[in-house]
């Protein structure tokens, strides 16, 4: 058993690493739609009761996948998965990390929007990206 004291390094695969180098840069984006968000609450810019809904949902969903993304990366390294399974399982939270909001913000654009268009698919889309990266994930490390 290592004492309190003792410290250990963390050290990524060069794969974790870059992907963990992109979506970090990804947040001044998420804060830009922070500050854009809290234009639309104070009534700066014009939108529905829907479209303000999802902007929120859209800035939600950026900032909470962007974070479980960077601890996937380290989930995977954790379970040394590699290949094809290596990739779904470090890429797929991050790609539903742009899918989902982007689709909440497709399906809401335009003056006096009420209800989704078409493009709302984009957010199933990256639900189903999303839910195969976490499994792929949680069945790596549970046969790690």
């Amino acid at each position: 058993m290592r004492s309190t004291t003792e410290l250990s390094t963390l050290t990524l695969s060069p794969e974790s690493q870059y992907v963990a180098g992109v979506v970090l840069l990804t947040i001044v984006t998420i804060e830009f739609g922070g500050w854009f968000v809290s234009r639309i609450v104070r009534g700066d810019v014009p939108m529905t009761d829907f479209q303000q809904a999802f902007s929120r949902a859209m800035h939600g969903h950026a900032g909470v996948l962007v974070t479980l993304s960077l601890v996937c990366l380290v989930l995977a390294d954790a379970a040394a998965l590699s290949g094809v399974f290596g990739w779904v399982g470090r890429l797929g939270v991050p790609v539903a990390a742009v899918l989902m909001p982007l689709g909440f913000y497709l399906s809401s654009a335009g003056r006096d929007v009420t209800r989704p268009n078409s493009m709302i698919a984009v957010v199933w889309i990256g639900a189903l990206v999303l839910a195969l990266g976490v499994v792929t994930l949680g069945v790596g490390l549970l046969l790690a």
